[in-house]
C-alpha cells in the first residue's frame, strides 16, 4: 500500500510539474509575449529639471518635464517634436546644445539656475547637470530642450 501512495505522489508531481511547466497549472507563468522585444527602437526617455539656484544648495525643483524620443516625440515637454530634434543634432550630448538664430544678449545679473537632465537616450544612461548664471542665459543655451 505504501508502494502504491509512493507512486501515486510520484505521478501526481511529475503531472503537477508538466501543466507548469506549460502555464495550465500556475497563474504566474509567462506568457509568450512577455519575452519578445517591446520596441525595435532604443529608448530615449528624460526627465528634464529646472530649480534655482548653483544646483548644490538642495533647492527645490522649480519646473520638471518629461521628453520621450522614440519611436516619436512625447511627453509633458511643451515642444517635444524640437527638443528631440534638438537633442538628435546635438547626439545627445547635452553640452553641444546650443541655440541657433541671433545672438540673445543676456544682462550680467548673477541669479543662477540649474538644469538637470535624466534617463535614458538612445539606450544609454545619462546624467547632465549645468548651472547658468540667469534664465537669459539658461534660454540662450538650447533652442528647446530646456526652454519649458
Amino acid at each position: 500500500m505504501r508502494k502504491i501512495a509512493a507512486v501515486s505522489a510520484v505521478a501526481v508531481a511529475l503531472l503537477a510539474n508538466g501543466l507548469v511547466g506549460t502555464g495550465l497549472g500556475s497563474a504566474t507563468a509567462a506568457p509568450a509575449d512577455a519575452m519578445k522585444p517591446m520596441s525595435l527602437y532604443a529608448p530615449s526617455a528624460l526627465v528634464i529639471s529646472v530649480e534655482p539656484g548653483t544646483g548644490d544648495e538642495g533647492a527645490s525643483v522649480q519646473r520638471a518635464v518629461t521628453l520621450s524620443c522614440a519611436p516619436t516625440p512625447s511627453g509633458t515637454h511643451p515642444a517635444p517634436a524640437a527638443a528631440c530634434a534638438e537633442l538628435r543634432r546635438a547626439q545627445g550630448d547635452f553640452t553641444a546644445l546650443s541655440a541657433s538664430g541671433a545672438p540673445r544678449i543676456c544682462t550680467k545679473l548673477w541669479n543662477p539656475v540649474t538644469v538637470r537632465a535624466e534617463g535614458i537616450w538612445n539606450g544609454k544612461r545619462v546624467s547632465h547637470v549645468q548651472t547658468y548664471g540667469n534664465s537669459c542665459m539658461k534660454a540662450a543655451g538650447s533652442e528647446a530642450v530646456f526652454n519649458f
